[in-house]
């Protein structure tokens, strides 16, 4: 396969223009495709992964995976990043405490290892106006070469798709402090229960779902393909994670995108 069929020509033009970068890699479908496509046109690429209370294992090991098929070193930065006050007292604003803690550790390792220019994943379909996350992104000069390049999701998964990497069809992922109501205090505990049954419920054969901490209780999100499956499920669940909550409900609401 020719990779041009599957790079534009703009992001092709970005990485010509910026040969050697530092990508905040998370495993996910975009970073992952970004990853693929920086090799391809002949960019030197280090992938990071910062590590966090935020980031779930499944999305380390996949990091991980696709580093090793691409034959390319992963770089794993730890962050403690419930010691920042701020951060764990979860305000609306968090992700912008939360992404400038994330960038500045990541691009003063980069800086160190000789990589100046910081890349992610955000795509050209990504609602990026009034997301505090990508005000701090924005502040600390990290940029995006899929929007840059016009690049849609649906676009990296079409490429992704024929480049054949296994991140193509993945469902979109937010972090685990997501899952916990603003201005409620982030724990280490209540992210350990939350990202451990949201694992169960992956055995169970569900994606693409959310379970949402709600007074002590588990609000799990779905897709509304997996309602009757849920329902009729429903004491399977319960039998599954019933015992890291006060109770377990199921949003018949269907589940819209972080």
């Amino acid at each position: 396969m020719d990779f041009t069929e599957c790079v534009p020509k703009k992001l092709q033009q970005f990485f010509s223009k910026h040969p050697k970068a530092a990508l905040a890699f998370s495993g996910g479908t975009d970073s992952a495709y970004l990853l693929w496509a920086g090799v391809q046109c002949g960019c030197d690429i280090k992938p990071y992964f910062i590590k966090t209370a935020f980031q779930p294992e499944f999305e380390l090991m996949d990091a991980a995976r696709l580093t090793e098929e691409s034959d390319i070193p992963l770089t794993i930065v730890e962050l403690d990043i419930l010691s920042d006050k701020t951060i764990a007292s979860n305000p609306s604003d968090r992700c912008y405490y939360c992404k400038t803690n994330l960038f500045t550790a990541l691009k003063q390792r980069a800086c160190t290892a000789g990589y100046t220019t910081i890349i992610d994943g955000t795509n050209a379909s990504d609602d990026v106006d009034d997301r505090p996350g990508m005000k701090a992104i924005r502040e600390l000069g990290v940029l995006s070469p899929l929007r840059l390049s016009g690049i849609t999701k649906e676009q990296v998964r079409a490429f992704s798709k024929a480049a054949g990497l296994f991140t193509a069809l993945k469902p979109s992922y937010a972090c685990l402090a997501t899952r916990i109501p603003s201005g409620a205090s982030i724990t280490a505990k209540d992210l350990t229960k939350i990202e451990r049954s949201e694992e169960s419920l992956r055995q169970l054969g569900y994606s693409d779902f959310r379970i949402r901490l709600f007074h002590g209780c588990a609000r799990i999100q779905l897709k509304q393909s997996d309602f009757s499956q849920a329902i009729s499920g429903y004491n399977e669940i319960t039998a599954t994670i019933g015992d890291d909550f006060e109770g377990v409900f199921l949003d018949l609401t269907p589940r819209s995108t972080d």
